[in-house]
């Protein structure tokens, strides 16, 4: 959440952040009224409990004659500051369940516009010509289905529409990608984990999956537990109501998990094959900071997630994600779009997202220094999301006899392979 002092100090901000967002600015004026209320009535309490307290002290000094008056009034202030207390409370659970529905605060500059409004900051790498090297692109389906790497029909037979079996070769190419994301962000400093795909409401609700992607949620319903969308769940929560020594700070985590996705809004969209599925594997990294520190970070996050792109040889945009697009979380994000040939277009692969203090602040992480104990700050960044990179590999590395040539910096994973080849 936000800090809770902006909407007194600075309600015109948040204002300015839920339009950008293209939600509800009323929210700001009832979070307002609901704030005065609120602070009016611990105002009542507390002077309340002044005069209990006060009368506390007049009682044993007393007369006879005054002393049934003033424990009367005794009982009397009892029964008053009971129900001031109850409605002070009633009043604070509505403030704070207004704050949980506001997003964060959208950085200014980030661009407004909604999801079809994209922002392209860089073009890296040149698509290839197909038509003259003389052949037509096969998707990467066919592809799999020729490598022996994809079988969707099995995966649909044994868990339904959506699933999928890597096999053969595309197993093997997913494990490379994962030990070479690793040996990446094991370099930048980042240290590995293999962190749960199951996580409790509050470790989802705290990094702000129950709001407006509630629909997108798996839940366990028995257990009272969540599938992850990505392991930035897991790893956001790590380090849930922790106190972080600033000398240790920042601190970098790369998490790897299964992911689930019910995709529920995306019916018929990208059906064929393993573009957009409920389950997935992936490689995520995740920076804990000081605030101040927070976008430098996140430049480094986008640097890391581009030098992977690269590695793999893949041509790419990047893009600085409108306001309107942006998940409830995220103050600002930048997403690599992959090059694919045969829909002739760039389709996302990799995101980072500055959260600036929002989940911090709702999970209870904070940062100790000289000035004493504040929130601290969360940044997430997909380094390697398995299907689509492997969409991306097959497609863009494809050759004319349905070959597939295997990216050098993949190669040393893959025992030397320099193609991953049709099966007999």
């Amino acid at each position: 959440m936000i800090d809770p002092k902006m909407v007194r100090t600075d309600p015109d901000r948040i204002r300015r952040s839920q339009a950008a967002r293209g939600e509800s600015v009323e929210l700001v004026d009832e979070l307002v009224s609901a704030d005065a209320r609120r602070r009016e009535l611990i105002a009542s309490s507390e002077a309340l409990r002044a005069e209990q307290k006060e009368l506390s002290r007049q009682v044993p000094k007393a007369s006879a004659d005054q002393r049934p008056a003033l424990l009367a009034r005794t009982r009397e202030l009892a029964a008053q500051v009971k129900d001031a207390a109850a409605a002070a409370e009633e009043a604070k659970a509505r403030f704070d369940a207004l704050l949980l529905r506001l997003g964060n605060l959208v950085i200014e500059d980030v661009p407004r516009g909604g999801e079809d409004d994209l922002f392209v900051l860089e073009t890296h790498g040149t698509p290839r010509d197909f038509a003259a090297e003389g052949f037509t692109p096969r998707d990467h389906l066919e592809l799999g289905e020729l490598l022996g790497a994809i079988d969707m029909e099995r995966g649909a037979k044994v868990s339904g529409s959506r699933f999928y079996f890597l096999t053969g070769q595309g197993a093997e190419l997913e494990l490379a990608l994962l030990n070479l994301a690793m040996a990446k962000a094991s370099a930048w400093g980042f240290t590995p984990m293999i962190v749960p795909s199951l996580v409790k409401p509050e470790a989802m609700a705290g990094t702000g999956f129950l709001g407006q992607a509630a629909e997108d949620v798996y839940r366990l319903e028995r257990d009272d537990l969540y599938l992850v969308g990505t392991s930035e769940v897991a790893l956001a929560a790590y380090h849930a109501g922790e106190i972080l020594d600033a000398a240790t700070l920042p601190r970098h985590y790369v998490g790897w998990s299964s992911c689930f996705r019910r995709e529920a809004g995306a019916h018929g969209k990208d059906t064929r094959g393993i573009f957009r599925v409920h389950w997935f594997d992936k490689a995520e990294m995740f920076v804990y900071c000081a605030p101040e520190e927070a976008e430098a970070e996140h430049a480094r996050l986008l640097e890391f997630e581009k030098d992977f792109i690269t590695a793999l040889e893949i041509p790419f945009q990047v893009l600085d994600v409108a306001s309107g697009d942006l998940g409830s979380s995220a103050a600002r994000k930048y997403d690599c779009y992959g090059w694919l040939p045969t829909q002739e277009r760039y389709r996302e692969i990799t995101s980072t997202s500055n959260c600036t203090e929002f989940q911090a602040r709702r999970l209870d992480i904070r940062l100790r220094d000289a000035d004493g104990v504040r929130p601290l700050a969360t940044l997430n960044g997909t380094l390697c999301a398995m299907t689509r990179t492997i969409i991306m590999i097959l497609e863009n590395h494809q050759q004319a006899d349905g070959s597939v040539r295997i990216p050098a910096a993949l190669r040393p994973f893959l025992g030397g392979r320099e193609f991953l080849t049709p099966v007999a």
